[in-house]
């Protein structure tokens, strides 16, 4: 990470192209694909042996497996999923769309009519850690929808089980449609079916280069949500903001991904040097450091400017996620 100073209408730009993937992965994922096509659960079993080091022979997860992530989770960890769901819940309460009609004089009906997927695939990334803040912010907006079947996967770990914090959000929302399965197999196994698993309507949820190619795939087949790139984050803060707390902020986003950004612009000099130092310093501390490392030292950056006009035309110029 470095410093960066720049003032009047020095050009700025965050803008990175979203990895297309080589033809190699392209090639890759096609493969796997149409052996999941023809093979079933066969195929997505040999995949996640391959892939994951995990021997499944029952990808659906069980109920005893669901009691005992809530014997492994902590009674705090429990709490914030709670409380995370209730406010997800709340936001998206007030997006829904509601149907609506109305009759001319001529005898002529106008309106539109809102209605929900039968069924929603959500995805969950579990490679290089598992995130229950996937499960919530896919599966809540369905159940408001009004979605009636919702099936999860998400890569489990080379003991064959799912993160127990995902599957107690599952749990919390109502799913039970979960299975031991990530990777392009899984996006398969969504979109077409197998011997076990009924296909869906739309894939939703965020994965590594070879889901995203994944879902590309398969558009059309199902719908998707989108093609995700690296994701980024851009602070802006003055003089009297909280260093610490700064790069913990930029640290929480360069700890998903390698290429991942992380964007402070200030127009304090003192406070860019601070959060510079603090960054190296906590990045010490963190499990996922070396991942953070990469991230914070290739795709990092603090933009120090002259004023905070020209602080906020820069967060204008780099339009970040």
């Amino acid at each position: 990470m470095k410093i960066k100073t720049i003032s009047g209408n020095t050009s700025v730009s965050l803008k990175r192209t979203i990895d297309a993937g080589t033809e190699e992965q392209r090639k890759a994922v096609r493969g796997i694909i149409d052996e999941v096509k023809k093979c079933g659960n066969s195929a997505v079993s040999a995949f996640t042996r391959q892939f994951d080091g995990a021997d499944v022979a029952d990808f659906r997860v069980s109920e005893e497996e669901i009691k005992e992530a809530y014997i492994t989770l902590n009674e705090r960890d429990l709490e914030i999923i709670r409380a995370a769901i209730f406010n997800i819940k709340e936001y998206h309460e007030r997006q829904l769309a509601s149907s609506w009609f109305y009759h001319r004089k001529d005898g002529t009906m106008l309106g539109q009519k809102i209605t929900p997927l039968d069924s929603a695939g959500v995805y969950v990334p579990g490679g290089t850690a598992a995130y229950p803040s996937s499960v919530l912010m896919n599966v809540i907006p369905a159940l408001v929808a009004g979605v009636d079947r919702i099936a999860l996967a998400s890569p489990p770990g080379k003991d064959g089980k799912l993160s127990a914090g995902v599957l107690a959000a599952a749990a919390e929302l109502g799913v039970t449609e979960i299975y031991k399965m990530g990777g392009a197999q899984a996006i398969a196994a969504l979109a077409y079916g197998t011997e076990t698993i009924s296909p869906v309507d739309k894939i939703t949820g965020p994965g590594n280069i070879y889901v995203a190619l994944a879902k590309r795939e398969v558009f059309g087949q199902v719908d998707i949500d989108m093609i995700a790139g690296p994701s980024e984050i851009a602070i802006l803060a003055d003089s009297t903001a909280n260093y610490r707390e700064i790069a913990a902020d930029l640290l929480s986003q360069a700890e998903h991904d390698a290429m991942a950004s992380s964007i402070l612009v200030t127009d304090s000099e003192t406070l860019a040097e601070s959060v510079l130092k603090e960054v190296y310093r906590q990045l010490e501390h963190l499990p996922r450091k070396e991942i953070a490392r990469q991230s914070i030292d290739n795709y990092g950056l603090i933009y120090v400017t002259e004023t905070m006009n020209e602080a906020v035309s820069v967060i204008n110029e780099l339009a970040p996620e």
